[in-house]
């Protein structure tokens, strides 16, 4: 087995959450890197594209959160093998990274009125038609998962996106508007964080 090494921010969401939620319910031992927001200004010029999260495998680097998700949904069991069901797995994760760019822009403006007028829009556009579509997603691939009818990477990338909105860290975004919107990712969110590994890791914290 090659070492593995997964560096992030020293936070429960974000980008490579599902990489560590699905190595950790795999059993795959990996090096948790969790640096701080400091440290990533000061080794920024360093990373792939500037950016985290950054995955290496032995000397390898992998970059892209979504590649990373892939990768190691393979290495823990929990992405498909069938051509079709890796697609809807694929797809949602890709839409769930389209919205979280789109609130991206917003995390680095100052003036307060620009943001709020700004995540106001996101709320009633962008964050509202995601919600709704992968809420229809996820009825029409059997209601209780994204693919294959089991936990997939897919399942993990949505409930960490779900559990952000309504943790309350967009500030402007209204907390209730996953329940308002799409009730059925509320309950989805319920049940991947009911399983017993995804438990058990959070209650380490």
């Amino acid at each position: 087995m090659p070492k593995l090494k997964l560096t992030y921010f020293d936070i429960h969401g974000g980008r490579a959450e599902p990489a560590r939620l699905a190595m950790y319910i795999g059993g795959v031992a990996f090096e948790d890197d969790r640096i701080s927001f400091q440290d990533f200004g000061a080794k920024r010029s360093g990373y792939p594209f500037k950016r985290v999260p950054l995955f290496v495998i032995d000397d390898v680097e992998l970059s892209q959160g979504n590649t990373i998700n892939r990768y190691v949904g393979k290495l823990a069991g929990l992405y498909p093998t069938d051509a079709l069901q890796a697609a809807y797995c694929d797809e949602v994760m890709d839409a769930v990274e389209d919205i979280i760019s789109q609130q991206g822009v917003t995390m680095f403006m100052k003036d307060e009125a620009q943001k709020k007028a700004a995540r106001e829009a996101l709320a009633d556009g962008p964050i509202a038609i995601y919600l709704e579509h992968l809420q229809k997603m996820l009825d029409a691939r059997g209601g209780e998962y994204f693919a294959d009818g089991r936990l997939t990477v897919a399942d993990l990338k949505v409930m960490v996106w779900v559990r952000g909105l309504r943790s309350g860290i967009l500030d402007y975004v209204p907390t209730d508007l996953p329940d308002k919107l799409a009730p059925k990712l509320v309950e989805h969110l319920d049940r991947v964080l009911g399983h017993p590994k995804v438990d058990e890791y959070y209650a380490r914290f």
